[in-house]
Order: structure tokens, then sequence, then C-alpha cells
């Protein structure tokens, strides 16, 4: 599948995202809990980051709270050089620079796979003919031209999940925000839509923080990987990954891939 090459611009000296003293307490019932110790982290614009960290550690909890759909309980979080919060209100200049996949494509099923990928664009007021014609210019980006007035019931779940990574690019935010998009596909598919993501961000030359379980999976994808330790989640490690680009599914095979997933894997058991 190709597309147009997409003109980029130099990167900004600017982190991309700017979290200082992040921390997030939950209210219960019971008693608080404590979900994400006081975090400091700076993504650079164009970096592909990855989260890793064992269940529960916060992980989630971070993503949500970059993507602003939850408040942090103090600290201070940049998105592209502007405060994502002020007070308890979130800049809507800043959410503009933010799209989120989740690990379910969450597409709305009485409307077609060209409808959902609009929608983002509707709620904006886009012409109709403008947004549509968008539409299917991310469909033959992601790879799914054919099948814009399909049903998602009638899309396999890599189909789906392109269709849902379009969605969120639809108004071309500088920023996307991935929680286990690939999470439910068979290993083989998942493999492919690896690849796939890989293109599609250096196509776009979007920044991307993506969170997962599977160790392969990170190092196959990341330029950096940040490993959280156990709740409440604190930064244990971040670790460089120095495979060029383009990577084929070739490097899982080497020495050196194996490993940073042997290194990994030790790290994720001795703070597990």
């Amino acid at each position: 599948m190709t597309s147009a090459p997409i003109a980029l611009q130099a990167p900004s000296d600017i982190p991309a995202i700017d979290l200082a003293g992040v921390e997030k307490w939950y209210g219960t019932r019971d008693e608080p809990v404590y979900a994400l110790s006081p975090t400091d982290l700076a993504v650079k614009e164009r970096e592909f980051v990855v989260l890793l960290g064992p269940s529960g550690c916060g992980k989630t909890t971070l993503l949500r709270m970059i993507g602003g759909l939850l408040e942090p309980t103090s600290g201070k979080l940049m998105v592209e050089g502007k405060p994502l919060w002020e007070g308890k209100t979130r800049r809507e200049d800043a959410l503009a620079d933010l799209g989120m996949v989740f690990q379910d494509a969450n597409l709305f099923p009485w409307m077609t796979i060209e409808q959902n990928i609009a929608l983002p664009l509707e709620l904006k007021g886009w012409t109709r003919a403008k947004r549509f014609e968008r539409a299917h210019e991310l469909c033959s980006l992601v790879g799914i031209s054919g099948f814009e007035k399909r049903w998602p019931r009638e899309l396999s779940g890599g189909m789906r999940q392109r269709a849902a990574i379009a969605r969120a690019l639809s108004y071309n935010p500088k920023i996307l925000l991935m929680d286990e998009p690939f999470g439910a596909l068979d290993a083989m598919t998942r493999d492919a839509m690896n690849l796939e993501l890989q293109r599609l961000w250096i196509e776009t030359g979007k920044t991307i923080v993506l969170v997962t379980h599977s160790i392969g999976e990170a190092v196959f994808l990341a330029d950096r990987i940040v490993l959280l330790s156990p709740r409440p989640g604190k930064i244990d490690t971040i670790l460089d990954v120095p495979f060029a680009r383009p990577r084929t599914t070739d490097v899982q095979a080497s020495p050196e891939f194996q490993l940073i997933v042997k290194r990994l894997r030790h790290r994720l058991a001795e703070i597990s």
C-alpha cells in the first residue's frame, strides 16, 4: 500500500509532550488509591515512545492523563508547549493536537466506515464533501480503500483498527496516543499491524506514545521504551532502542533484539 508523500517540517525544540511532577490519586469508597507517583517525562516531536510495565502499574492512567481524559492530581502537563489544563478546564487548543486509539476500535455499528472516520470532522463543522474526501484519503493511507461503504461488522478486527487509526488521524493531530491498540488481535495480524503502524509513523511524522504489555512489540516499534514499576507507578528505566528504520520482522531474530527483550523481561520480573 502506498500513499502520496507528506511534506514534513523540521522538528521543534519544544517537546511534544512534557510532564513535570504529574501524579494521580483515585478516590474510592474505601480509601484513596495511589496510581501514579510524581512523574517527569519529555517526549520529542516525531518520537515513538512505548510505555511498558506490569498490569496495574499506571501505563493507561498516564496515557489518559496525557490525552486529557483524566485530570492529574498534581503536576504540570504540557502539549506542544501549551498547558493541557488550566485549573479544572482542559484547553481546547492543546486537545486539538491529540488523537487517541484504544484496544477496542469503538466504531459505531450503525455508521459506515467512511462515516465513522469522518465523524470528528462533522463535529468540527466540516462540510460533507470535505469530510468524506478526507475519509477516503485516510482509508488509502491506512490500507482499507474500497471498504469505505462497508459496515464495521463486515471488517476483520485488524481492518476495524485501521479504521479507528484513520478516525484518530482525521483532524491531523500532531500526537497519536495508543492504548494497547493491537492487544485483541491474533499474533500474525498483530505483526502486520506493527509494520503498518511503523509505516504510518514514518509517512506522517506524528509523535506516537503507545501502551503495550508485549515486550517484543515495544522493542520493535519504539525509539525509547519507558518501563514503569508496579503501583504506585513510577519510571524505573528508560531504554533507547538502537535499530535503524524502517525495521522489518527480521530484526526480531537478531541477537541484539533478543538481548534487549531478555533484559527487559528480567527487569520486569525483578520489579513485579
